[in-house]
């Protein structure tokens, strides 16, 4: 079936709109999946250069390390956190499936659905968070502007809903976007770095900046805390890997485009909001305040301001609603993408009303680790193990299928998820406990599955490889012909 045939279908199925993106938890087509590493990489690096990075970057200084310190933590968390969503992009890529749909492979059909729960309520936190960042920038701008106090709540609401109309469009509104956005969010960057170097304040010049608080010695306990809160964020995004490279061409246009921007993207938040929290010796924690300040008042340093911070939250929080849309429709499979956006935006709206998330952000954080570390455990020893890297995708959509395991549960995943939790909080995060927490429970995972698989028919058959020419039919391009769970 042609792709404009399917998205028709799709349409009349689940009730929704022309124009927007028709797939959700379906596999995308053939002919659609064209998108080029340049693509991933404008999308990936316009989600992580938001208000959020900047604001948690200028938090690490004022938490009291070096501006090089904070730079490193920022490097770090990437390469903790991507180690598992690199790893999750590949089904995207492989088999144009959300990710968390692949999920059904690891913790069986129905057991996917509390992944996809927990998925939800990360986006929704994540789109608040994001939210209320920008909002407390965009409220410095306009007092600057106004020259009297804004409502913080009615700009977080207009903000958020701002936001919403685009989420519900789905991935080509996103393609399009990180296109117009990128050229502009660099050369802001850039503009913001100069007009900080060049305040006429002694500690806003270069050298006072690049030697702030570095002859105390590393901070290696600091660097630790930081850096596995910040990487947890990665690791609860990783079920949405898939979501944003089911339409690229390669695996290695996926591997390119991911990777380099989020290096990229982190070290631009680092030295935006690192540099202007450390400038003022880290007495104020929110790099937007900071950076107003410089604006002394220049109206079109301001309006500049304003626009960073619209375009910097808009590109991510379209894509914390998109993939927390899918998490919906994975879990009620008779809504579409579009109507469980919507429901994702409603809650993500009201808690866009609530302040303190920001405040929270390393508590809110260790929490996702805990969750988010052994999920993530589970699912690469269970897709680099036991699967290959190889799925079975018509069994994804059957109820009396390979990935049934027991009345559509995969116990042995979840005993381990839960078992996992409580290792992750019992390890000192200055111990990166996301990354024990990873190896440990991976490890006793695997060993699991290899014990009981030999006395179990259902999770021998759930585990068991298909050929390859099997394992593809009916797959990508064809996912109309199998029975939606």
């Amino acid at each position: 079936m042609k792709a404009s045939q399917m998205e028709e279908s799709l349409a009349k199925k689940y009730k929704q709109p022309k124009g927007v993106e028709q797939f959700g938890i379906e596999a995308v087509s053939d002919e659609l999946r064209t998108v080029r590493w340049w693509d991933t990489f404008l999308i990936v690096l316009n989600f992580i250069v938001n208000p959020g990075t900047i604001v948690i970057s200028g938090s690490l200084i004022a938490a009291g390390m070096s501006f090089w310190e904070a730079i490193l933590t920022g490097f770090f968390s990437i390469v903790i956190g991507f180690s598992v969503y690199l790893v999750a992009a590949t089904v995207g890529v492989d088999y144009g499936i959300p990710g968390l749909v692949s999920l059904r492979r690891v913790f069986g059909i129905r057991g996917s659905w509390i992944a996809s729960g927990l998925r939800a309520v990360s986006s929704v936190y994540w789109f608040a968070f994001q939210t209320i960042a920008g909002s407390i920038g965009l409220s410095a701008v306009l007092e600057a502007l106004m020259h009297r106090p804004v409502n913080l709540a009615v700009i977080s609401v207009v903000f958020a809903l701002f936001q919403v109309a685009v989420a519900t469009v789905g991935y080509n509104s996103l393609k399009i976007l990180s296109r117009y956005t990128f050229v502009l969010k660099i050369v802001f960057s850039i503009i913001l770095m100069v007009v900080l170097m060049n305040y006429p304040q002694a500690s806003f010049h270069p050298s006072a900046v690049f030697s702030f608080a570095t002859g105390e010695g590393a901070k290696w306990g600091l660097i630790a805390l930081w850096s596995t809160g910040m990487a947890a964020a990665w690791f609860s995004n990783f079920t949405d890997a898939a979501d944003f490279c089911r339409y690229s061409k390669t695996r290695v246009d996926m591997w390119i485009g991911t990777f380099l921007a989020a290096v990229i993207g982190q070290i631009i938040c680092s030295f935006v909001g690192g540099y202007a929290v450390a400038a003022v010796l880290g007495k104020s924690s929110n790099a937007f305040d900071v950076i107003v300040q410089t604006a002394n008042g220049a109206v079109w340093l301001l309006i500049l301001i304003f626009v960073y911070i619209v375009m910097d939250n808009w590109t991510i929080n379209v894509q914390n609603l998109y993939t927390g849309g899918l998490a919906i429709s994975n879990i009620f499979t008779s809504l579409g993408r579009f109507w469980g956006t919507i429901i994702v935006s409603g809650f993500g709206v009201f808690l866009s009303l609530l302040p303190q998330l920001v405040n929270g952000y390393i508590g809110y954080m260790s929490v996702l680790g805990d969750l988010f570390a052994p999920m993530g455990a589970v699912f690469v020893a269970h897709y680099l193990i036991f699967s290959r890297g190889r799925i079975n995708v018509p069994a994804l959509y059957d109820r009396s299928g390979q990935y049934w395991y027991w009345n559509g549960f995969n116990w042995i995943a979840f005993f381990w998820m839960v078992v996992g939790y409580f290792i992750n909080k019992s390890i000192p995060q200055s111990m990166l406990n996301i990354v024990c927490t990873t190896v440990i429970v991976g490890f006793l995972y695997w060993l699991s599955v290899a014990i009981i698989r030999k006395k179990s028919a259902a999770l021998l058959h759930a585990i068991e490889h298909q050929p390859k020419s099997h394992q593809e039919s009916g797959g990508i391009g064809s996912s109309t012909n199998v029975h939606l769970t």
